[in-house]
Parts: structure tokens; C-alpha cells; sequence
């Protein structure tokens, strides 16, 4: 059962690395796709609508046919979304990419996670949502530096390697897959499409929407950071270098990986305030970057918000699947697309400013929008967190 988990693991890792390896390319493609700047905003978030439809369409999947085939399907929309960038010469080759990538992303992440906890040793779900996160994160950071690197290194080859590369991941990743034993018990084996409901037991609304807005407010933020630090780099501070951005995103998961692993050091009561002070102070130094026009802040802005959303994401998947006994996978779905759904809005919109006033206005204006958001969260989130200990006060009276 160890080897099958780590299995799952390595396979879940794999299928996020393919889904930001555009992330560094993207001032190359509109450099030489002649791409306008404002579009490029538009086909990161083609991927997060994308991976909302596959969390929607495809989120009860796994728990009627199986876990294994569901996770089989992502991982060939992953490679086939390689194959599609591999050949695209304009524009709508990397929508269609996005679009396949997203589908992939969003088949893989709800049942994968689910996955996971059920191969995990009784006890361990905490431990098993943890792994699932960094899976996650860590996918998604590697597939920036993976990309960036590649794409420095060989430049003639700076479009196609990367997916040369993740084709043949891809590849390990099925081979994973099929190592894996099912874990749903007399799947029916009937594919029935049919939209995911977006309902949560009762017994964890509490506990799910504190998670769920705390999350969607650290995704809004690593959503600009993927699509639209690249074009702060590229137009603003003149470092087109892809290797340069790739790293920052990388610092970013990287940071958001090691916060959520920090969880079981700290109390349940603080998680969450301490998760939002810091995407907080993350935001004001992204800010701050902006304004001084300084790499360097950007990196710390990174690594600060990172560890915010790590924290964010980390502590409340953990509690979700710790009060859930049944349809993790759907329930894991139904968290995932409130995060996505937060990644793609404010790309667009920072996007869309930045075409009107200028990126570095259009930053500011999204930093100050996400500083107020997150501000009025902790607060709801801390009086939420005292009306237990009010309640059990009363009741000792």
C-alpha cells in the first residue's frame, strides 16, 4: 500500500507539471506569435475556466467507476495538451492547450486527492492531505522551473522542449497509474456525465466556507503572479529571461508547499489568521515590488504569499476530508472549483486594466482589492473561531 501511494503521489505531481509549463513562455509567445499583451491574461484563464467545467462535469466520476480510469483520462488530456503546444504556431493552438491542460487538471485534482487519502494508513488522512497539496504545489512550481530552465538553456528549442520533455513524464505518470490499486469498492462502471453539486454536508459548511474564501483569495493572487509577472518582467523591468520567471513561480509553490507542511505545528485556532496575515503582507510587498519596479521584491512577495497559501489551502483540505467519511471525491471538487474560480476572474480583470491604465497601475488597484478581501476574512474568521468557546462558557453557566 506504501508503494501504491507514492505512486499515486509521483502520478499527481506529474499531471501539474504540465500545467504551468507555459507560465515562463508566455513573453516568447507573444513575441513571436505576435500576440496582443491583453490576450495573454485571457489564455491563462481559459485554463482555470477549463478546469472548473472538468471539477464540474467530471467531479462524481471517480466515486461511481473508479479512481484509476478517471486518473488515466487526465493524464492523456495532459499529454495531449503537450502534443497540441508542441505543434502551435498562433494563438489558438494555446487556447486549445490551455483548454485540454485545464481538463486535466480538473479530472486529476479532486481524484487524486481523494485517491490519496483512501490509500493512506487509518490515521493518516491528515498526513494524505498534506502529501495531495504538495503534490499539488509542487507540480505546479516545478513545472515553471522546468520550463524556464529548458527554455534558457536550449533557446532555439525554447518552445518545444518543455513538451518534449513533459510528453515523456506523462508517459512514467500512466505507467504509475496502472500500479495503483482501485480504491472504490464495486464501481458501477457507468459513465454518466452530469454536473457536480456544489453541496456541502452541513456538518462542515462552517469549516468549508472559511477554508474555501480564505483559498480563493490565495489563488486570485498566485493567479496573477503566473499570468501576469511574466509580462512584468518582459515590458517593465526589460528581463525577458524565461529562466527569471520561471523561478519566481517556482519560489512561490515552493513556499506554498513548505507553509502547508508547517500546519501540524500549529494550532487549528491559528492557521487560518496567521495564513491571512501573511497573503496580506505577501500582497503589500507585491505591491511595493511593483511600485519600485524591483525583481528582487518579487521574489520576497513570492515566498511570503506562498507560505500564506500554503497554510491557506493546506489546513482547509485537511479539515474537509477529516469530516467527511463519503463522496470525498465530489467534496474535494466542489473546494477546488471555488479556487479556480477565483484564479481566473481577477487575471482577467487585472488584464484588462493593465490595457487602459498600464500594468503596474492595474497591479496595484488588484493588491488593494485582495489586501481588503483577505482583511475582511480573518475578521470573520476570528469571531467564527470565538463563538464555539462563547457557546461551551454559556453552557457551563
Amino acid at each position: 500500500m506504501r508503494a501504491a501511494f507514492v505512486l499515486a503521489a509521483g502520478a499527481f505531481l506529474i499531471a501539474m507539471i504540465g500545467t504551468t509549463l507555459p507560465t515562463p513562455l508566455y513573453p516568447i509567445y507573444e513575441q513571436q506569435f505576435a500576440i496582443a499583451p491583453v490576450l495573454i491574461p485571457v489564455v491563462f484563464a481559459v485554463y482555470a475556466v477549463a478546469v472548473v467545467a472538468g471539477l464540474l462535469f467530471f467531479g462524481r466520476l471517480s466515486d461511481e467507476i473508479g479512481r484509476r480510469g478517471v486518473l488515466l483520462c487526465g493524464l492523456t488530456l495532459s499529454g495531449a495538451s503537450a502534443v497540441v503546444f508542441l505543434l502551435a504556431h498562433s494563438i489558438a493552438p494555446l487556447l486549445l492547450g490551455r483548454v485540454l491542460s485545464g481538463l486535466s487538471a480538473g479530472i486529476f485534482t479532486g481524484t487524486a486527492t481523494a485517491l490519496l487519502v483512501e490509500l493512506a494508513p487509518k490515521g493518516k488522512r491528515r498526513f494524505a492531505a498534506t502529501i495531495a497539496v504538495a503534490a499539488n504545489t509542487g507540480g505546479l512550481g516545478l513545472g515553471t522551473l522546468l520550463s524556464g530552465t529548458l527554455a534558457t538553456s536550449v533557446p532555439a528549442a525554447a518552445l518545444r522542449l518543455p513538451y518534449v520533455v513533459d510528453i515523456a513524464l506523462v508517459l512514467l505518470g500512466i505507467v504509475a497509474v496502472l500500479g495503483v490499486p482501485e480504491t472504490v469498492e464495486n464501481p458501477t462502471g457507468a459513465i454518466a456525465l452530469r454536473v457536480t453539486r456544489l453541496n456541502v454536508p452541513p456538518q462542515i459548511r462552517g469549516t468549508f466556507w472559511r477554508a474555501a474564501v480564505a483559498g480563493m483569495c490565495a489563488f486570485a493572487v498566485s493567479g496573477v503572479f503566473s499570468a501576469v509577472v511574466p509580462s512584468f518582467f518582459a515590458r517593465v523591468l526589460h528581463r525577458p529571461e524565461a529562466i527569471l520567471t520561471g523561478s519566481v513561480v517556482f519560489v512561490l509553490f515552493l513556499a506554498t508547499a513548505l507553509g502547508q507542511a508547517s500546519i501540524g505545528r500549529i494550532s487549528p485556532a491559528r492557521t487560518l489568521g496567521i495564513a491571512c496575515a501573511a497573503l496580506i503582507a505577501g500582497t503589500a510587498v507585491l505591491a511595493l515590488a511593483v511600485t519600485a519596479k524591483s525583481a528582487a521584491l518579487t521574489f520576497v512577495a513570492a515566498a511570503v504569499e506562498g507560505a500564506g497559501q500554503g497554510l491557506a489551502i493546506g489546513s482547509g483540505l485537511a479539515a474537509i476530508n477529516e469530516q467527511t467519511q463519503e463522496r470525498r471525491g465530489e467534496l474535494s471538487s466542489t473546494y477546488f472549483v471555488m479556487l479556480y474560480a477565483a484564479l481566473a476572474l481577477p487575471v482577467v480583470g487585472v488584464g484588462l486594466l493593465a490595457a487602459v491604465w498600464g500594468l503596474a497601475p492595474a497591479a496595484l488597484v488588484f493588491c488593494v482589492a485582495v489586501v481588503a478581501t483577505v482583511a475582511i476574512v480573518w475578521t470573520a474568521t476570528h469571531f467564527a473561531l470565538r463563538t464555539p468557546r462563547s457557546h461551551e462558557a454559556s453552557s457551563m453557566k
